[in-house]
């Protein structure tokens, strides 16, 4: 068994059947990819547009592919309809275009909102309460081809261990508050947190999805 093998095996091993693993690919060429699909990775990470469309096109059709990245305004059109799902929608005006141009396109586009607690403010997303607000006045009725699928969110970029919880905790009591105010919101079932240093704390915060990409792949080239 290749090195990609034996630690993809490492970390779903280590994953309740809750919790979807999402192999972070950005940066490693197709040939790693297609070792860990191979092993039976069927969902890869993508933070480039170009870089996820040029890997697109050389890899299996079934790949579920996630952007993971900063949307850029400009890169909407080339996005819609390529991926299963946004991870990192950080803004009304970012949702509101994605969703027209998926009405657009006549496809409905899954996202997560990306939700910001970490200490760094070099972090992109909403703030919690802007979140909370927004399904609080159930914006989402608005939407027409847009899918608001859960929340995403990284912890802070330290080493104690007590905050990345924390951290998480926090991330996780946004997503239950949102699904308790807005029983309607059909399908809103995604907590989608915890990298490769942080992600048994992310489970153990109630993440549903990892994203893990170094400890599967190496270091980014």
């Amino acid at each position: 068994m290749d090195e990609i093998a034996r630690a993809l095996t490492e970390v779903v091993n280590s994953l309740p059947d809750r919790v979807t693993l999402v192999a972070v690919s950005k940066f490693h060429p197709a040939e790693a990819l297609m070792e860990a699909y191979r092993a039976g990775q069927r969902v890869f990470g993508e933070s480039r547009v170009q870089e996820l469309l040029a890997k697109q096109a050389l890899l299996p059709a079934d790949i579920r592919w996630h952007f993971i990245g900063h949307v850029q305004t400009n890169k909407v059109k080339a996005l819609v309809g390529r991926v299963s799902l946004i991870e990192s929608v950080d803004s009304e005006r970012l949702l509101n275009l994605i969703d027209a141009e998926s009405e657009r396109r006549g496809v409905v586009t899954r996202v997560l909102f990306e939700v910001h607690v970490a200490a760094e403010d070099t972090k992109t997303g909403f703030d919690p309460q802007e979140v909370l607000d927004y399904f609080a006045q159930h914006k989402y009725h608005s939407l027409k081809a847009v899918h608001i699928c859960g929340i995403m969110g990284m912890a802070s970029h330290t080493d104690d261990r007590e905050r990345i919880s924390a951290d998480f905790r926090a991330i996780a009591a946004v997503f239950n508050q949102v699904k308790e105010m807005c029983p309607d919101l059909t399908g809103f079932d995604t907590l989608s947190m915890g990298m490769s240093d942080d992600y048994l704390l992310a489970v153990a915060a109630g993440a549903t999805m990892v994203r893990v990409g170094s400890r599967i792949f190496g270091q980014r080239t």
